[in-house]
């Protein structure tokens, strides 16, 4: 049995408190996409831990934590991770394993990404610059080393001979940056690497599901940033949606049962690309603000606007979502008035679906409003002690999506979870 924990919007909808909320119930948690361009904030013993490559579950005693195949990864920005987490005292020797089949994001493939989006001047996408685009390049043009290749006598080999290639792209870009300190920190982390269970990761996922085990497949970024289905070429570089669990975890589609979906109670995204219900102005700004809306891994202001229904329906049918989670609804505490939209005008025509280039047809938003509940509830432990206009936005939410509210986020603690069902 697997279920599946993913963001339903543009990424950064706290899904690191949500997974870590529901480890507990699971003894696998396994991250089957994206790499250290994710940031799953945790907070452990009341200190804020950011995880970009370990699986949410870490923290759990006695939980597996699988890095799927799915996966780039970044050896150096795991060793760090990986220092930060034994320092709590967690074994990771003992609950973290990688799949062999995972693709090593090397310092070329940094390089690469940062030379390419400098030369876009104007049209950045926004990448974080972690050379996530550029291993996704070489993994569909196979090209890439994997996490296995460590362990065959002929990977120095392999390598130059994948950095020489690199190194003339570099040269069309005219990129003079030294990068050899990267490569010292590199090397040093993959023998480091070499030290932790690496493992045949499809065969190791299903027979913990042939024994019974119960599996969290964890998800980064957001539905809306899927490289087929997302903001397209504002997207990341790999299938975020419930999908991409088969292909980046080596199951069949057949084992998932749930696909719980986060979503805040409001909307954001970091880095360019069209957002149609952003906020530019005082509203937006105080979202932000009490928010604290700034990238768990870049630290760049998140641009923030009203929830989009239209984009979260579209979200909930791709992933066939079967629950759902919502986030910060404490944010909104301080609104008296709220918008929801409820579907898009373009070209003068109202549409309730998503557009195939909506950078182009620059949809606006359609908006019902609310009223706002101008009260505290960082502090409710039940559904019922939630004021009741919250309960009316809830509500229309769950009908309008066809798809329940199951759990409200109401503060980053822990515990700031109410159980709607």
């Amino acid at each position: 049995m697997v279920d599946v924990i993913l963001g339903l919007q543009w990424g950064d909808e706290g899904k690191g408190k949500i997974v870590d909320f529901f480890a507990k119930e699971y003894d696998v948690v396994a991250r089957f996409q994206g790499g250290p361009n994710a940031g799953h904030t945790l907070y452990v013993n009341d200190k804020k831990v950011v995880l970009h490559q370990i699986p949410s579950g870490v923290f759990h005693a006695g939980i597996v934590n699988l890095i799927g195949n799915g996966v780039v990864l970044d050896p150096v920005t795991l060793k760090r991770e990986c220092d930060t987490v034994a320092s709590f005292g967690i074994d990771l020797k003992k609950n973290l394993f990688i799949a062999e089949r995972t693709h090593l994001i090397l310092p070329t493939h940094r390089a690469l990404d940062k030379a390419a989006e400098l030369s876009k001047g104007n049209q950045k996408i926004g990448s974080t610059l972690k050379g996530i685009g550029p291993t996704y390049m070489d993994k569909t043009g196979r090209n890439g080393l994997r996490v296995g290749d460590l362990l065959d006598k002929n990977f120095t080999t392999q390598y130059i001979k994948l950095r020489l290639k690199h190194q003339r792209l570099l040269d069309n870009y005219n990129f003079q940056e030294d990068i050899t300190a990267w490569e010292e920190e590199f090397f040093e982390a993959l023998e480091f690497l070499k030290e932790l269970n690496i493992v045949n990761g499809e065969y190791f996922i299903n027979n913990q599901i042939k024994a019974g085990k119960r599996v969290l497949a964890e998800g980064a970024q957001g539905s809306m940033l899927d490289i087929d289905f997302g903001t397209f070429p504002y997207v990341t570089s790999s299938n975020t949606i419930s999908a991409g669990v088969c292909s980046g975890l080596g199951i069949a589609p057949q084992q998932i049962r749930d696909v719980i979906g986060v979503t805040k109670a409001y909307c954001t995204r970091v880095g360019g690309g069209p957002f149609p219900t952003e906020l530019e102005n005082e509203t937006g700004e105080e979202l932000r603000k009490i928010g604290n809306e700034f990238g768990a891994t870049t630290g760049r202001p998140r641009r923030c606007g009203w929830i989009d229904l239209v984009a979260l329906n579209f979200a909930c049918m791709i992933n066939g979502v079967t629950k759902i989670v919502m986030t910060k609804a404490d944010v909104l505490d301080a609104f008296k008035e709220l918008e929801v939209c409820t579907a898009y005008k373009i070209n003068g025509k109202e549409s309730q679906e998503i557009p195939f280039q909506m950078d182009r047809q620059k949809p606006e938003p359609v908006y019902k409003g609310f009223t706002g509940w101008n009260i505290v509830t960082s502090a409710a432990k039940t559904f019922a002690e939630l004021p009741d206009t919250m309960k009316t936005y809830v509500s229309f939410i769950n009908k309008y999506l066809g798809v329940d509210i199951h759990y409200i986020s109401n503060g980053p603690g822990r515990d700031q979870i109410i159980q709607v069902k």
